[in-house]
């Protein structure tokens, strides 16, 4: 277990309908990598996940809320898909708002599969270069995007976008080894 990340605090946003797949890998591979990882949501209590969005995958339990939560308290974000749940925060107007002020803040920003969704209703995918699951590269085209299929991790300045549930293990070390780059440790 390496130690890399040690000292670093990372938000992931998400609600009802996360891909469990897409929370747990990534944050077991920061965690590891000596990270604290809290979950951010809309509402208190737990969130339901979701296997291939269709079966339910068990809970996660919230650790704070995105009206609570400021961009000052974190190193980095994480961005996890499943189609409900993107979908749900590109929709609150607290969320979009965290995940636009962590754009403009520089901090690097992670996100796989439909995660995306939030960025483009952020306004924060236009004149990126980044890669999605299929069915949302339209909607990051015309918002701007340069959309990569071919790639597992596409890096583009502090976001790392990936494909989907097949491309985790690419991911994970991406994500580990761009968020030491930018770690700095925060008094406290």
């Amino acid at each position: 277990m390496t130690q890399e990340l040690h000292g670093m605090r990372v938000a992931i946003l998400a609600t009802d309908g996360v891909e469990r797949v897409e929370l747990d890998l990534p944050r077991g591979a920061l965690q590891g990598a000596g990270a604290k990882t809290e979950i951010i949501s809309l509402r208190p209590g737990e969130i339901q996940a979701r296997q291939f969005d269709l079966n339910g995958a068990g809970s996660f339990p919230v650790d704070r809320l995105v009206t609570d939560a400021s961009v000052g308290d974190y190193h980095a974000l994480l961005l996890p898909g499943g189609t409900m749940n993107p979908d749900q925060l590109r929709m609150d107007r607290d969320a979009v708002r965290f995940v636009k002020d962590f754009m403009a803040s520089g901090k690097p920003v992670a996100s796989i599969c439909h995660g995306p969704w939030t960025l483009v209703e952020a306004d924060a995918v236009r004149g990126r270069r980044l890669t999605s699951w299929p069915s949302i590269r339209t909607d990051l085209r015309n918002a701007g995007a340069e959309v990569v299929t071919d790639q597992e991790v596409v890096v583009d300045g502090q976001l790392i976008t990936s494909r989907g549930p097949a491309d985790l293990p690419a991911f994970c070390a991406a994500i580990v080894e761009q968020f030491a780059r930018a770690h700095h440790p925060m008094p406290g």
